[in-house]
């Protein structure tokens, strides 16, 4: 049995491996995703090679192992699940599913697991959009970008929404910015950071720190991604 700190490890440096180029992930950068002092990363990165759940070297940094990604794979796919059963079939408001997520998914059975997925219909996205990976550690991955960086007269589509901040999904759903929702940027105001973007037919004006936390696929290639 995996403590939760060692599966909130894990499920950190899949997520860094997954936004870098490189699959070498700093302890610096493991750091800061957990919000601890290099030395307690640096103290954990050492536990999780001992038991081979990641590969590390000083300068080069850690890699997961094939154990660590199932492991990280199979976290996240618990998060996912129970976010979407939360706000499904609880009537949780979609902004709250991802903290209440972040403490249920340590402590679920893969009975419990298959069930909710079962209730849910084997769903393959979470509420805000992020695959659901499958059990055999399948992730559906979609070629993504941020808003911000969306050619002008391009249509898009959102794919997902970053879900750590509640304040933010508030807005973003206000603002009816949601997965699945298609937009297009129409102006740029670089100097006063603010993006014009026609939501659905509708123009509206977005802040670029939120248009960060807004991944867009594009519409106007063969395959329809970015």
């Amino acid at each position: 049995m995996l403590s939760p700190a060692v599966e909130d490890y894990l499920k950190a440096i899949y997520k860094l491996q997954s936004q870098s180029a490189s699959e070498h992930i700093s302890t610096g950068d493991i750091a800061a995703a957990m919000e601890v002092s290099a030395a307690s990363a640096t103290n954990m990165v050492k536990r999780l090679a001992e038991f081979e759940l990641i590969a590390y070297e000083s300068y080069k940094g850690a890699r997961l192992t094939d154990a660590g990604r199932k492991v990280a794979l199979e976290v996240i796919r618990h998060h996912r699940l129970l976010e979407l059963y939360l706000k499904e079939v609880l009537d949780y408001p979609w902004e709250e599913v991802h903290r209440e997520a972040e403490q249920l998914e340590h402590h679920i059975s893969e009975t419990f697991e298959s069930k909710i997925e079962e209730l849910l219909g084997y769903p393959t996205r979470d509420p805000h959009g992020h695959p659901i990976p499958s059990r055999e550690g399948v992730v559906d991955q979609h070629a993504t970008r941020p808003l911000t960086e969306l050619d002008t007269g391009t249509p898009a589509v959102i794919d997902h929404l970053s879900d750590e901040d509640p304040a933010l999904l508030r807005l973003l759903e206000q603002r009816d910015l949601l997965p699945d929702t298609h937009l297009e940027v129409v102006d740029r105001k670089p100097l006063e950071g603010l993006l014009t973007v026609t939501v659905e037919g509708h123009e509206q004006l977005i802040g670029y720190r939120v248009a960060l936390k807004v991944f867009v696929r594009r519409l106007d290639g063969p395959d329809g991604s970015a």
